[in-house]
């Protein structure tokens, strides 16, 4: 009875130890469970949190984009206005900034189908938006402030400007919903998990169940903590982006303060330059003129005296060449056309070229021109080809031969002068080739270069009708080419013999001139000059009392007035005159260059430029009065 009593027992407890037992294997597959599930939900919130990075990346970096191409048209605003270049190369910096952030912006964004479209969008937008902006910085470079302005108000408005915010604004607009789509994932995906656990808690033991509880609450708060850490985040690099603004625009206003200063100074010695270079011209003329005379009236056999005036003379006349160069650095020279021959280019430039280039390198001037002539202003032509020198100069790193060969060209567009200057130099990698007539662009380094001397050479060739070409091989050299329009005027045109000067014979009849001229020793030997070429100046040296003047004359064939004068310049004198002597003629006399002073209309009168000599008195006098009054001369 006893076996058969403990039996239920013994039955009893080998089912609770089986059941402990099962329980316990529960209890343990509960456990693995939860450990899965848990780790699961570790796995989905760190995904989660990588997305959430991810996308606040894409958002942040597509507001820098707007914010550096919004930077950069202002500057380029700035520029149009000012004219300044460093305002130019802030452009230039800000708008390579906006490309390499686009860059990066197709990087993050590469596995999204959608936000590639966008940023396809932007791409094709943003490459316009900055061909329209290009050009606009190509025409202020020019000096076409006006088509600059003109053409930076229409881009204003630009359908490439707009698809570049449109773009960006729908790229931080899926990135939004993205996020907003992943976050709800990933809480979906945690109650998911969460739940499951609860009803294996359910099947488990209560340790079972805290864990979960405890991983739940765990979850909860790792992920409030990641978003406000990634909200965090983001306003620290919105005030790191706002300090590093503040700081570069600091640096921009103190970099504008010292161009500013600059530029003051430079104004100054361009205006103390041109004043000295003017009043250097009155001598010259006073100079000239009495050595001229001193030449007419020597006694036969005075060749030691005709030597020393012929030294003198040379001097003057290069003294009146340092002016004109004076003046034009003084920004008074106005663009001033002439016909050139590519010998006498050579003649007057080889020397300063061989001095620029230094004792490393060869200087080989070859002209196969065949005589042709090109029609362009002498000081742009020369400081074109000096630039060009010194740029090769600098690629072959003062070693090599430079060549400058002239040669007659034939194309389809015409006939050309070409002008190529060859270097064996470093040469230039083809992707850099194609970007060296851009304003700005450079590959020297900060501080020894501008990035403008190949633009100018470009802007130069274009405003004379011509073009600019350029060839170059990494390791072998450079060959920049000028094609300039050639002067066929100059080509059908007799060639000009200058001979020594010798005594004329006065005209039969002399002219009645009244001289206008401030400066007493440019007035006595105006006079002089004149006497001796046979008219009959009168002197006149206040323009407040040149009607008077006249009044006292009998007769009157040409007025000869300096420009700038104290009390009215040369053309406020003749708009002042009585009606009765409007007919005059006139011949404006000048010190600055060819009568180009700025904010003075000479109107088409004839001007003649200081220091002159006696023969070209003579036929500015001769050409101004047969203009007026062509019957009576030809009659003569």
């Amino acid at each position: 009875m006893s076996d058969g009593d403990d039996l239920p027992q013994r039955l009893g407890s080998a089912w609770r130890s089986v059941t402990l037992g099962v329980m316990a294997i529960a209890g343990a597959i509960v456990l693995a469970m939860l450990v899965v599930t848990l780790a699961e939900v570790n796995g989905q919130r760190d995904r989660a949190l990588a997305s959430q990075r991810h996308s606040y990346d894409v958002m942040i970096l597509a507001r820098t984009v707007q914010g550096t191409v919004a930077h950069a048209e202002a500057s380029l605003g700035r520029y149009v206005i000012s004219g300044d270049q460093q305002l130019g190369q802030v452009y230039y910096d800000d708008w390579r900034r906006a490309r390499q952030a686009i860059g990066r912006l197709g990087t993050l964004t590469h596995d999204n189908d959608v936000q590639r479209a966008h940023l396809a969008v932007l791409q094709s937008a943003f490459q316009a938006r900055g061909d329209e902006l290009a050009r606009t910085a190509l025409s202020t470079n020019y000096g076409q402030n006006n088509q600059a302005l003109s053409r930076f108000y229409q881009v204003r408005q630009s359908d490439a400007l707009t698809r570049i915010n449109d773009a960006l604004d729908g790229i931080i607009t899926d990135e939004r919903l993205l996020l907003e789509m992943r976050t709800a994932q990933a809480r979906a995906s945690v109650r998911r998990s969460t739940t499951i656990a609860k009803v294996l808690a359910v099947f488990g033991v209560l340790l079972v169940g805290g864990g979960i509880a405890m991983g739940w609450v765990m979850v909860e708060a790792l992920a409030d903590r990641a978003i406000a850490r990634a909200e965090a985040e983001s306003e620290r690099l919105r005030a790191d982006e706002l300090a590093a603004a503040v700081d570069r625009a600091t640096e921009e206003l103190r970099a504008q303060e010292a161009r500013l200063r600059q530029v003051q100074k430079m104004e100054a010695v361009g205006q103390l330059t041109g004043g000295i270079a003017h009043d250097f011209n009155n001598m010259l003329a006073v100079v000239l003129s009495g050595i001229e005379l001193a030449a007419r009236h020597l006694p036969p056999g005075a060749t030691e005296t005709a030597r020393h005036l012929d030294g003198a003379r040379e001097g003057a006349d290069r003294a009146a060449a340092l002016t004109g160069r004076l003046l034009a650095f003084a920004r008074e020279t106005a663009i001033n056309p002439e016909a050139i021959s590519a010998a006498a280019l050579f003649a007057g430039l080889q020397d300063l070229i061989a001095r620029s280039l230094g004792d490393g390198i060869t200087l080989d001037v070859v002209d196969d021109s065949h005589g042709w002539h090109t029609r362009v202003d002498r000081v742009q032509l020369e400081n074109t080809l000096v630039n060009l020198a010194v740029n090769a100069r600098d690629a072959m790193e003062g070693r090599g031969t430079l060549t400058i060969r002239a040669t007659a060209v034939t194309l389809a567009e015409g006939a050309f002068l070409s002008l190529a200057v060859a270097d064996t130099g470093c040469g230039i990698a083809p992707d850099v080739l194609e970007r060296v007539f851009e304003p700005f662009f450079t590959t020297k380094p900060l501080g020894k270069g501008t990035g403008l001397g190949l633009s100018q050479t470009f802007s130069f060739a274009r405003q004379v009708g011509g073009d600019v070409r350029i060839e170059s091989r990494v390791g072998h050299g450079t060959t920049v080419t000028l094609l300039l329009p050639r002067d066929l005027a100059a080509a059908t045109a007799a060639p000009v013999v200058r001979t020594a000067p010798s005594p004329a014979a006065p005209p039969r009849h002399g002219l009645a001139i009244l001289v206008v001229e401030d400066d007493a020793r440019v007035m006595a030997a105006t006079m002089e000059v004149l006497a001796e070429l046979g008219h009959r100046p009168v002197a006149c040296d206040d323009a407040t009392r040149v009607g008077a003047a006249l009044a006292a004359m009998a007769e009157v064939d040409l007025i000869l007035s300096d420009v700038l004068m104290p009390t009215l310049t040369g053309p406020e004198m003749i708009a002042a005159l009585p009606s009765a002597f409007a007919h005059v003629p006139v011949l404006f006399v000048t010190g600055f260059a060819g009568g180009a002073q700025e904010g003075i209309d000479l109107g088409d009168r004839p001007v003649l430029r200081k220091p002159f000599t006696l023969a070209a008195l003579d036929r500015a006098v001769t050409a101004a009065a047969r203009a007026a009054d062509p019957a009576p001369l030809a009659a003569e």
